[in-house]
């Protein structure tokens, strides 16, 4: 039976290849991943300012479909936006 000792710190090189790996992941995808984000945080504040300040009395149902409706929304967004510069 062999015994492992939780405190063994990581071979450097598994920890290398994770952050090689995470490195080129995230300058292949930089543009990608900076649109997901800006569109995540424009739809929920689009949303949570909508429910906070002109759907005031509106059942909170409705506050977590509107959430839920940015996921096609998001998908048809970029879908007509590759679309549109395709088609230019």
């Amino acid at each position: 039976m062999t015994e492992t000792d939780p405190t063994d710190p990581i071979d450097d090189s598994e920890e290398n290849a994770l952050v090689d790996r995470l490195r080129s992941h995230v300058s292949e995808n930089r543009t990608g991943m900076f649109q997901d984000l800006v569109f995540a945080v424009a739809w929920v504040t689009v949303v949570s300012l909508l429910f906070d300040h002109v759907l005031v009395g509106a059942p909170r149902w409705a506050f977590y479909l509107a959430m839920f409706g940015g996921v096609p929304a998001y998908f048809g967004f970029f879908a007509s936006l590759a679309i549109a510069k395709r088609g230019r």
